[in-house]
């Protein structure tokens, strides 16, 4: 049966307002297999009241730190007993195995939304001294109060596990949301919002809109009652949001994925380091922002680093996520799989070398070979630019200069893997690359209790940690005359 999603807007279920639907593809068959409502800038403007409604002398308005974490705590419960559904609606949208999601991104949800619920009451001001008003002393002291209404405007690659980032920081800073989920991937996030009513949080506090991102998205970012808008998916969309959002100065937080480099030292624990470039560059079908696309490695192992590291991507069986021993699925949609078959063909047409994979054309369905080149330079496409698949390009390097200075050519600065056995060497290298998130020996490491964004094209502010929750919020400085 096809599913046929509503926008939940202040605790209910809606139409949007013109009736309008838009349909969800799968995938692996190219057939239809749900439908969303298509909202239209009259359903944001709905929204976008029962939000600021909570905000302004609502339930939630009044609503302690305390038990605004008690709230979150419920939500991180029942996320975990629908862990399974949640994966698989994440999966199914995504033509990704339910396995990854299961694995990774629904245990990182429930973790951030019960870390987040410690954070709601250690929202603290402090307290000034100054020299006093006019030979007055004063008392002066400082409270976090929520930026308000925050649009947040989600990504399809991994919908719930960045849904979660965004929503466990405002609500524990206080705020209220309208939320705008990926036009292929909008079922976890609905079926969240269903939780969040579940689990206590007052009507209106949570809503979702679903659409596309030139009605819904932009109806959010020039709605003037929206205070900040949280954004994360490529460079050339979080432009145009500045832009929209710069006209009203709303706060502006954006994650914009990256060209993350792997680097590869001839002292690495081989066999961990195949293992660790492979996951960088294969999980979700290389369809995340900090996948390590570019290996850099050191010349005296780089023959044998690439033979088994082609070897890892030609052994990867590609297929129907649902088949016994597929290991990969396809990309998310049409678009990006000839996108990602257009950069495969440009770095053959450029010169590097074809290890595995290559340009792929199934019959039916937008599967995507693991393609492997060698023999590349750093100005290549393949080497500089976001695929968004699962494509790596292994480059040779010399010293630990050659490897910072490749490393940081780039345009991205989102995140970074270093593979030593030298400890020293590994702190010297994390230290001088220009990322916001270095692993050393592991790749990617995420964990709620950690800040995450980048620098230069990969973005502006911080999610997770206690500095995502600090992002939400507002500092007001009071000022007391003391007779």
């Amino acid at each position: 049966m096809i599913q046929h999603l509503k926008h939940f807007i202040e605790g209910a279920f809606v139409e949007a307002s013109d009736g309008g639907r838009m349909s969800l593809i799968s995938p692996v068959n190219e057939e239809e297999f749900a439908t969303a409502a298509r909202g239209t800038s009259e359903d944001v403007a709905r929204a976008v009241a029962a939000a600021e409604a909570q905000l302004d002398g609502g339930e939630w308005s009044k609503l302690s730190g305390s038990q605004r974490g008690g709230l979150l705590n419920r939500l991180a419960a029942l996320v975990e007993r629908d862990a399974e559904l949640l994966a698989e609606m994440d999966a199914k949208c995504i033509g990704r195995l339910p396995m990854e999601p299961r694995m990774m991104d629904v245990p990182n949800a429930i973790g951030t939304f019960r870390a987040a619920a410690g954070w709601a009451n250690q929202l603290e001001g402090r307290t000034i001294p100054t020299d006093g008003y006019m030979g007055t002393r004063t008392l002066s002291y400082t409270k976090r109060e929520p930026v308000g209404v925050v649009a947040a405007i989600v990504p399809w690659n991994a919908p719930l596990m960045i849904t979660a980032w965004k929503l466990a920081a405002l609500l524990a800073a206080g705020c209220t949301v309208v939320i705008k989920p990926a036009e292929e991937t909008p079922l976890s996030a609905v079926h969240l919002a269903t939780l969040c009513q579940e689990a206590g949080f007052p009507d209106g506090v949570v809503n979702v809109v679903t659409g596309l991102g030139q009605v819904v998205g932009r109806a959010l970012c020039e709605h003037p009652s929206v205070s900040k808008v949280t954004f994360t998916g490529s460079p050339e969309t979080a432009r145009e949001i500045q832009r929209i959002a710069g006209a009203s100065f709303k706060r502006v937080a954006l994650e914009l994925g990256g060209k993350s480099p792997q680097i590869v030292f001839d002292d690495a624990n081989f066999e961990h380091a195949v293992r660790g470039c492979a996951l960088g560059l294969f999980v979700n079908q290389g369809q995340v922002c900090a996948a390590g696309s570019r290996i850099l490695v050191q010349r005296g192992v780089a023959k044998r680093f690439s033979a088994a590291l082609a070897q890892a991507a030609a052994s990867v069986k590609v297929g129907d996520p649902s088949a016994p021993g597929v290991q990969m699925g396809p990309v998310a949609k049409k678009a990006q799989f000839e996108r990602v078959n257009r950069y495969i063909q440009s770095g053959i047409d450029q010169g590097a070398e074809l290890l595995a994979g290559g340009v792929s054309n199934p019959e039916k369905g937008w599967f995507v070979n693991p393609t492997i080149f060698s023999g590349a330079s750093n100005d290549m496409a393949i080497a500089r630019e976001e695929i968004f698949g699962p494509v790596g390009t292994i480059i040779e390097f010399d010293s630990e200069e050659d490897a910072i200075a490749l490393a940081n050519d780039s345009e991205y600065g989102l995140a970074a893997t270093v593979w030593t056995e030298n400890l020293s060497r590994a702190h010297k290298v994390a230290a001088a690359l220009k990322v916001g998130a270095v692993g050393v020996n592991c790749w990617s490491p995420l964990d709620p209790n950690l800040p995450w964004g980048g620098i230069k094209m990969s973005g502006i502010g911080r999610e997770g940690g206690f500095a995502g929750a600090l992002a939400y919020t507002e500092e007001k400085v009071v000022t007391v005359l003391l007779p």
